[in-house]
């Protein structure tokens, strides 16, 4: 091939029942678009979703183009569908067969990618780029695995991210402009500012509680989503999109849902990020600043094996009882149980250690290969 630039690559992606997956692969599509110069189909089987966090995408239209992506509507008949040299299925979803095969009858075949969910676990190394050869076709998939060392695919960061943080913390109007865009007036000052983004959480409440109780003001912004009868139950009443509800020394405002560029400046603009899943995990750590994980719970605790395996890396570097306090947080988070007042203010008490672990564990991690450049230059070496 004269030009990998003329190299089109397809990613597929089936949205279960959050924005994950979505997010992922959207975040993927655009820097391939943007930094490696490729036309991008990405095929996406809920258009509704996708739109929440990118309300360019129109859900009624099946082909559309939105930042210089493809982006089409994952239905009906494959077997017309000439496949792209770079094929990518998102965290396992399944080929349509008249794809599949189509790609068997290209001239050469193309770079097939099953893009694995991220862990931390010590087995992710040995798997990364191992060969899947198909049983009957002339094709071989390969499982690529994003994870948090050089052994594994790294993590997606675009790359001019840590600047675009550098430069909207040092400008007040660019802040300024963010909050305004949202529907939000700029946060108090003096205020303790934490985002809330999570799945339901019999534990919120207490949390909630907790910040409440506290003598330190604080600002708790949270996008409407799964959290939603967590806070209602706190506040014994109903929320929209727009509230500003007080209780005690907490402030309580409900942010509509944003795209993923404001999404990112929000986790930048707070001292504390509540997140969840896989995308907002990520955008958090590249965030710097102290987080609590939600991890998306599994079947037989297999969650909790993952969860520990990242907070034994992530907190490895931490004074001991600091990394005790928030290791306790976040198993009481993922474990449904009430935090404690107490809990809480130990949390509170140690955001400043918590924050240079922050920046230290997002500096070391900006020195890997992103997850995008990696995924490429893989593909450069099987086409």
């Amino acid at each position: 091939m004269s030009s990998f630039a003329t190299c089109r690559c397809d990613i597929f992606c089936t949205v279960i029942d959050n924005f994950g997956d979505i997010g992922v692969c959207w975040r993927l599509a655009r820097q391939i678009v943007r930094e490696h110069g490729m036309s991008v189909r990405l095929w996406v089987d809920n258009l509704q979703a996708f739109a929440r966090i990118c309300p360019s995408v129109d859900d009624r239209c099946a082909i559309q183009n939105v930042d210089g992506v493809d982006i089409c509507c994952w239905q009906g008949d494959f077997s017309a569908v000439i496949p792209g040299n770079i094929v990518i299925e998102a965290f396992g979803c399944q080929l349509p067969d008249h794809y599949v095969e189509n790609m068997a009858r290209l001239d050469s075949p193309p770079a097939w990618i099953n893009l694995e969910y991220l862990s931390a676990e010590a087995w992710v190394s040995g798997c990364h780029a191992l060969p899947s050869p198909h049983p009957r076709l002339p094709l071989t998939k390969y499982f690529f695995f994003p994870g948090f060392d050089e052994a594994t695919g790294g993590l997606l960061r675009e790359k001019r991210l840590t600047e675009a943080r550098r430069l909207f913390l040092a400008s007040e109007d660019l802040q300024t402009s963010f909050w305004h865009r949202i529907g939000a007036m700029p946060p108090p000052a003096d205020a303790l500012k934490i985002s809330l983004f999570a799945y339901e959480n019999e534990a919120l409440p207490s949390v909630l509680s907790a910040l409440a109780d506290s003598p330190i003001p604080t600002c708790c912004l949270a996008p409407l989503s799964r959290t939603q009868a967590g806070i209602e139950s706190f506040l014994g009443q109903s929320i929209a999109v727009g509230d500003s509800i007080r209780r005690g020394g907490l402030e309580i405002r409900i942010l509509p849902f944003v795209t993923q560029d404001d999404y990112d400046r929000l986790l930048w603009a707070c001292d504390l990020n509540f997140v969840r899943g896989e995308d907002s995990f990520v955008r958090a750590q590249w965030a710097a600043r102290p987080m609590i994980w939600h991890i998306y719970p599994q079947s037989e605790e297999a969650h909790r094996v993952k969860l520990d395996a990242f907070l034994e890396r992530y907190l490895a570097d931490m004074p001991g009882n600091s990394a005790r306090i928030v290791q306790n947080l976040t198993g009481a988070w993922n474990d449904f149980q009430e935090c404690t007042p107490a809990l809480m203010t130990a949390v509170l008490q140690q955001l400043p250690e918590f924050r240079l672990q922050a920046e230290n564990w997002e500096k070391n991690l900006s020195k890997q290969e992103d997850l995008c450049a990696s995924l490429v230059r893989f593909c450069k070496s099987k086409l």
